[in-house]
């Protein structure tokens, strides 16, 4: 299957796990969704259902993997091909101490040839697209002169797709947290890779807010990736059928995709989690409504208590409905 990567969900630690992927794609049937980063040391040595387990409802979803390694890159791309993943993506943009001090990351920008080689071992070991997530560049490197190189380096292995980043990662002097905001954005950078390069697909990452901001700054780009906005504001996916794909909407109502939610948190808990595991994902469903506060609080308060159930998810609902009420009658 040929993906279509005009709207994706970024890969974000602690956050878009296996559940999180579960309701997002109650949002919307077409972004493709990403899981994790997961390293290719733990793929190929550890518990893997639990790692990057795969539910075919996810689809379609890539596998983010780190490492530097060609062979064991090569071993974790076959595993998660064998899965169900329809990508696999190298993870060439996180900036965290841990990462820098395994070699990957955003510190391999530095080192495109490393990529390259890993690129070409993931492409022989699986048929899915082998993908790269990267940086504009890292520390004193000059965006444009940093970006084109890598992306000529590890083109010229046969990636033909990358994410980037639209900022510098500071691999000293910042935290991974103050990489997300502080270095400035420079989309203008990343539309200048596209047309110095119009045999790749190219996509546009960080920063983005709102899908009308989106079709602004990607115009001329192949697609975006929603990272931050898309968790903590997630009802803006479910518009992303309708404007990106031109497709009819996955869920009509917020109270639609909370009775959804409802029922994931249902199958959660009959496979050993508990309803925060899927709750905590879907915080901010309500955000700018009435009840959006009511809905945070009463989740957050009591999805975490031994026993819950779909019944939070419920309860927590009427709350938003009372709210709406209330808010009518005024």
């Amino acid at each position: 299957m040929t993906l279509d990567r005009r709207f994706s969900v970024a890969p974000m630690m602690e956050w878009t796990d296996r559940w999180c992927r579960r309701f997002h794609r109650v949002l919307t049937r077409r972004a493709l969704l990403f899981t994790e980063m997961a390293t290719s040391a733990a793929v190929t040595r550890g518990d893997v259902d639990r790692l990057i387990g795969f539910d075919p409802r996810e689809a379609p979803a890539a596998l983010q993997l780190g490492g530097s390694d060609p062979s064991e890159l090569a071993r974790a791309a076959k595993i998660g091909a064998g899965l169900g993943y329809g990508e696999i993506n190298l993870n060439v943009g996180c900036p965290s101490d841990r990462v820098q001090s395994g070699a990957f990351g955003a510190c391999l920008m530095r080192q495109p040839d490393i990529v390259a080689a890993g690129v070409a071992a993931m492409k022989d070991a699986v048929d899915v697209p082998v993908t790269v997530k990267c940086r504009i560049g890292v520390d004193d490197q000059e965006p444009g002169e940093a970006l084109f190189g890598f992306v000529a380096a590890v083109a010229a292995a046969g990636c033909s797709t990358f994410y980037v980043h639209a900022r510098k990662a500071w691999l000293k002097g910042l935290s991974p947290k103050e990489n997300r905001d502080v270095p400035p954005l420079d989309y203008a950078v990343v539309r200048a890779l596209k047309r110095q390069r119009p045999d790749l697909e190219i996509l546009l990452n960080g920063g983005l807010r709102s899908l009308a901001q989106a079709e602004t700054e990607a115009a001329g780009l192949d697609g975006v990736m929603f990272g931050r906005a898309a968790y903590q504001t997630p009802w803006t996916l479910a518009d992303v059928d309708a404007r990106v794909f031109g497709q009819p909407p996955s869920q009509g109502t917020r109270a639609e995709a909370a009775l959804a939610l409802a029922e994931i948190v249902d199958e959660a808990r009959a496979a050993g989690f508990s309803a925060h595991a899927v709750t905590r994902h879907a915080l901010g469903l309500f955000h700018g409504q009435p009840g959006a506060r009511a809905w945070r609080r009463h989740l957050s308060e009591n999805a975490v208590k031994p026993g819950a159930g779909p019944d939070v998810v419920l309860d927590a609902l009427a709350l938003v409905e009372d709210a709406a009420d209330a808010r009518a009658a005024a």
